[in-house]
């Protein structure tokens, strides 16, 4: 009878374990074995701390960021403005005016966003929409992402080539922070955002 019984005692334990990690599993583990049902369990409680890390990583970009609602403020930080507006070459939308910190390029700091995103807001001035974190890839190789990063849960897109004269292959994460994205909050341009006849930056002759 002992013999029999240690593997109904060490499956209590078992899911006794799971219960207290995580108080509301899905499948009720009298249903499941007990080596699923731990696992089930961890992974739910993973997820969880998942889900509460990219909160507070949000919360901290969203702290970070709020001076910067002040465009000078911004600017004054070391965020350079490009005086061109972005628009979407679908069609789609537009990434508005990039302000980039170079300073920043490589940081997966939530805090610290290698770039911002301005609109017009049509009386004359800027209104912050969105941030970028940008990392160069370590092997400059666009068929290679062994070293992707991640960030509020996310997985950074690319590798990327270099959009300007003289930036590395790169991964980047666009964030549309303070302007709701119809299309996701991690899309790369914005449906919401329009650029203004005469702002966006001439075609090559």
């Amino acid at each position: 009878m002992l013999r029999s019984s240690a593997p109904i005692l060490a499956a209590a334990a078992t899911l006794a374990w799971a219960a207290v990690a995580v108080p509301a599993v899905a499948v009720p583990a009298s249903d499941v074995p007990a080596p699923a049902a731990a696992r089930s369990a961890r992974a739910a409680a993973v997820s969880g701390a998942g889900s509460a890390r990219a909160a507070a990583e949000r919360a901290a970009a969203y702290r970070a960021t709020a001076p910067y609602q002040r465009h000078a403020a911004a600017v004054k930080a070391g965020y350079v403005p490009d005086k061109y507006c972005v628009q979407d070459p679908a069609g789609s939308g537009a990434l508005g005016y990039p302000h980039f910190r170079h300073a920043y390029d490589n940081s997966v700091d939530p805090a610290k966003p290698a770039a911002l995103f301005y609109e017009d807001d049509r009386r004359g001035g800027k209104r912050l929409t969105g941030v970028q974190w940008v990392v160069y890839d370590r092997d400059q190789d666009l068929t290679t992402d062994e070293d992707r990063p991640k960030l509020f849960g996310r997985s950074f897109t690319g590798p990327h080539p270099g959009h300007f004269p003289g930036q590395p292959v790169h991964y980047a994460l666009h964030l549309w922070l303070w302007k709701e994205n119809p299309k996701g909050a991690f899309q790369t341009y914005n449906p919401a955002i329009t650029c203004l006849p005469g702002t966006t930056r001439p075609k090559p002759s």
